[in-house]
């Protein structure tokens, strides 16, 4: 009995961290919340945003992320209940791997996905809904999201001799 509780105190430690994580993101430049008033990126943050969303390594680190919770999920019989963070995860590794230089938080309650943020062409931001309904428990998609074009570095003259 003396070794469940530490057990259970850790648990419920872990649980307690998970409810205070902040909605998933595809870029460290994406808002921090679905609410977020966002602005387009400049040119040098949406090239780093499409360099690491469309580099091998981090397509196989998403895509094994997606198999990995299909799997556990399909294990537990969890395939037609979801919990939020996964979807939040595997929407945004979605979205990140077929939408480069995007700028997007996903908030996910109860199979409802929220996605907020920019991305650079109306093209794109057409692809959120559909990509986002292939991830299994999405029941709906809002999106929040706009089109916005990266904007010249405000410092291209001092950049352009280096």
């Amino acid at each position: 009995m003396n070794k469940f509780i530490p057990l259970i105190i850790s648990g419920v430690i872990a649980v307690g961290a998970v409810g205070c994580e902040p909605p998933s993101r595809t870029s460290a430049d994406a808002p921090s919340s679905t609410n977020e008033n966002v602005n387009a990126p400049t040119q040098e943050t949406a090239q780093k945003t499409q360099e690491d969303a469309t580099d091998q390594v981090r397509k196989d680190q998403i895509e094994s992320d997606i198999r990995a919770r299909e799997q556990r999920n399909n294990a537990t019989g969890g395939d037609a209940k979801r919990e939020d963070d996964d979807l939040e995860s595997e929407v945004r590794g979605k979205l990140e791997a077929n939408i480069p230089a995007s700028q997007l938080t996903v908030d996910a309650e109860e199979g409802d996905v929220t996605v907020a943020g920019t991305v650079p062409t109306q093209e794109q931001l057409n692809k959120i809904s559909t990509l986002a309904q292939e991830i299994k428990g999405v029941k709906s998609v809002k999106v929040e999201a706009k089109v916005a074009p990266a904007q010249p570095n405000s410092n291209t003259n001092n950049k352009s001799g280096q």
